[in-house]
């Protein structure tokens, strides 16, 4: 009876441990813990990803990557984030019908 209590209970903490939202493969490694008001150049970025409260991370950002590697965290709901997003998508865009 105890090895199954034992066993249970190692199960339980194996599966809070993997949990999202309480740890694992978004935990304070991976999501912002603030996020800039400044804008970001748009010159220097070359990618970026979101980050989002579904995605278990608890501030919402866009994730702007410089072209040297440095991660930037935005709001993703200001306007000129989305015009960066925007210019961005246009220049995957063009870049994707040039290597066609």
């Amino acid at each position: 009876m105890a090895s199954r209590t034992a066993s249970l209970l190692a199960l339980s903490l194996l599966v809070l441990w993997t949990s999202p939202v309480l740890g694992g493969a978004n935990d304070a490694e991976d999501c912002c813990l603030s996020v800039t008001q400044r804008p970001i150049p748009r010159t220097i970025v070359r990618s970026f990803r979101y980050l989002l409260l579904k995605d278990g991370c608890r501030v919402p950002a866009v994730v702007f990557t410089t072209l040297r590697g440095h991660q930037l965290c935005a709001p993703p709901d200001q306007p000129w984030v989305e015009r960066l997003i925007r210019r961005l998508q246009r220049l995957a865009a063009k870049s994707k019908s040039h290597q066609n």
